[in-house]
C-alpha cells in the first residue's frame, strides 16, 4: 500500500557506490522503451478502409465522423463488461465491479476457458503482512468496495477514445521498430537497471509525486521494467508503476498503471486491462485509478511497493502491491521469451518531450520535477530494489547501473547503504537554464 516514510535519515549520500555511477552506453540499453501513447490489441471486424482514417483524430467530414463514432462504440461495447455494481470517484472516475471470470483478460484466444489460478509462492526471503491497501487510490475515499468475486475496472468512456493521438491505438504504446538511439525518440530517461543474469522478478518502493506534464500528448512516469529477448520485433516486457498522463485519462492524477508486451509494442499487449491478456485477482485496487496521497516537496513523503515475480510451479509473472496484497498475473502463454525468464530489470522515469522541432525543450517534470541532488523529500527516489532468482529467492540487486540520456533535464545518482540497500534519486524539472 501507500506508505509513509518519515525519517530523512534513510539515505547516507557519504556511500554512494562509485561503481554505480560508473558510465554506461547509451546505444545498447535505450532503444527499446521509448514507445509510449495508446492503442488497443483487440480490433473489431472493420474493412482496412473503415479502420484506416482512425489513425490521427484530425478533421473529418460528417460521414466520416459517423464512421469513426461507430467504431468507439463497438470498442467501448467490447471494453466496458457487464458490471454487478458502480462506485462514483471523487475524481470523476466510474468504477465497474465486474464478475472476475468475466474480465477482458479472458477474451484473449489463449485464455478462453481458463479459470483464476490459487495464489502463487511466494518468493523467501519476502517479507509479507497484509496491510489494507484500499486508502491509497481515490475511488476508495467513499469506504465503498467492490464485493468479492469481482474486480474494479475503471470504466473507458467515448471522451477518452476521442482524446487519444490515434483511435485505432487506444490503449497501447506507440507502435514502431525499435530505435538503437535516443536522439529522435522524443522519449527521455533517468534508470537504473541490471543485466548479464538470468532474472526471475525485481522489487522496488518508489515514492509517488504528480509532476506537471506540460500537454495532452505528453506524460511522466515512473516505473519497473521486466525484460527479455532481444531489442527488435521480438521484445517482451513486463511493467508497473505510476504515471501521470492527461491523454490516456483525462486529468493530472498520477495513476498506477501495468503494461506488457511480447513483440516490442507491435500488436500485442496494453495498458492496465484495455485488452485482454493480465489475469486480475483483487477485488480492492482498480489499475488506471488515481493515487493518494501524494509526496510533497520538503514534506511527508509517501510511497508504493511493486513486486513481480515468476511462479515457479505454473510460469506465470505475478504482481504484488504493498507487502502482500496480489494484484494479479500475466500468463505465461502471453510470452515467448518471458515463458522462461528475463534478461534484464529496469527501474527509473520516463516522459515523452514532444517539442524536438521547436528550440524549447518540454517543461513536462519527471518525478518531483527536482534534481537527484537534491535528495530525500525533495528529489525522487527508487528504493530497497531487489531481484528475484532461479529458486524464488528475493535477494538485493547487486551491480546497479544508472544512466540519465538527457542529464541537463533529467539525471539520476546511485547508492548503496544498510536502510535502503540500493536505491537511487533521479528526475528533473525538464526545461531549465542548462536545459533550454
Amino acid at each position: 500500500m501507500a506508505s509513509s516514510v518519515a525519517s530523512d535519515g534513510c539515505c547516507d549520500h557519504d556511500k554512494i557506490s562509485s561503481s554505480s555511477l560508473a558510465p554506461f552506453p547509451i546505444i545498447p540499453i535505450l532503444g527499446v522503451w521509448f514507445l509510449l501513447v495508446c492503442s488497443s490489441v483487440i480490433r473489431p471486424a472493420y474493412s482496412s478502409e473503415e479502420v484506416s482514417f482512425l489513425g490521427e483524430n484530425q478533421m473529418f467530414g460528417p460521414g466520416e465522423e459517423l464512421k469513426k463514432l461507430k467504431y468507439i462504440r463497438a470498442r467501448l461495447r467490447e471494453m466496458n463488461k457487464p458490471y454487478s455494481k458502480t462506485i462514483q470517484s471523487p475524481d470523476g472516475d466510474v468504477i465497474d465491479c465486474v464478475l472476475s471470470d468475466q474480465q477482458p483478460a479472458f477474451d484473449h484466444p489463449k485464455l478462453k476457458g481458463k479459470k483464476l489460478l490459487d495464489p502463487p509462492v511466494r518468493p523467501k526471503g519476502h517479507t509479507h503482512n497484509r496491510r489494507n491497501p484500499e486508502n491509497f487510490q481515490l475511488w476508495g475515499a467513499s469506504g465503498e468496495s467492490c464485493p468479492e468475486g469481482t474486480i474494479p475496472i475503471r470504466r473507458t468512456t467515448e471522451q477518452d477514445m476521442l482524446r487519444a493521438s490515434s483511435v485505432g491505438r487506444f490503449g497501447r504504446k506507440v507502435a514502431r521498430h525499435v530505435r538503437r538511439d535516443t536522439s529522435s525518440s522524443g522519449h527521455e530517461h533517468a534508470v537504473g537497471y541490471a543485466s548479464g543474469d538470468q532474472y526471475y522478478g525485481a522489487k522496488a518502493s518508489i515514492n509517488v509525486w504528480a509532476p506537471r506534464v506540460s500537454n495532452q500528448y505528453e506524460f511522466s512516469l515512473s516505473q519497473m521494467w521486466v525484460i527479455s529477448g532481444s531489442f527488435g520485433d521480438d521484445l517482451n516486457t513486463i511493467e508497473a508503476g505510476w504515471q501521470v498522463s492527461p491523454e490516456l485519462y483525462g486529468d493530472s492524477y498520477p495513476r498506477f498503471f501495468t503494461y506488457w508486451t511480447t513483440d516490442a509494442y507491435q500488436a500485442t499487449g496494453c495498458y492496465n486491462l484495455l485488452c485482454s491478456g493480465f489475469v486480475q485477482t483483487n477485488s480492492r485496487i482498480a489499475i488506471g485509478a488515481a493515487i493518494s496521497p501524494t509526496s510533497s516537496y520538503s514534506g511527508g513523503q509517501f510511497d508504493i511497493s511493486i513486486l513481480i515475480w515468476k511462479d515457479p510451479k505454473h510460469g506465470n509473472w505475478w504482481l504484488e502491491f504493498g507487502s502482500g496484497t496480489l494484484v494479479g498475473y500475466w500468463p505465461s502463454e502471453l510470452f515467448t521469451h518471458l515463458r522462461d525468464h528475463a534478461s534484464m530489470v529496469q527501474f527509473g522515469g520516463e516522459i515523452v518531450n514532444s517539442q524536438q522541432s521547436s528550440r524549447s525543450h518540454t517543461g513536462t517534470q519527471m518525478g518531483s520535477g527536482h534534481f537527484a541532488v537534491e535528495g530525500f523529500r525533495k528529489a525522487s527516489y527508487f528504493r530497497n530494489l531487489e531481484t528475484v532468482d532461479w529458486d524464488n529467492n528475493l535477494i538485493p540487486l547487486q551491480n546497479l547501473r544508472v544512466l540519465a540520456d538527457h542529464p541537463n533535464c533529467y539525471d539520476i545518482r546511485g547508492g548503496i547503504n544498510k536502510v535502503w540497500g540500493s536505491y537511487f534519486y533521479y528526475g528533473g524539472p525538464g526545461r531549465n537554464v542548462r536545459c533550454p
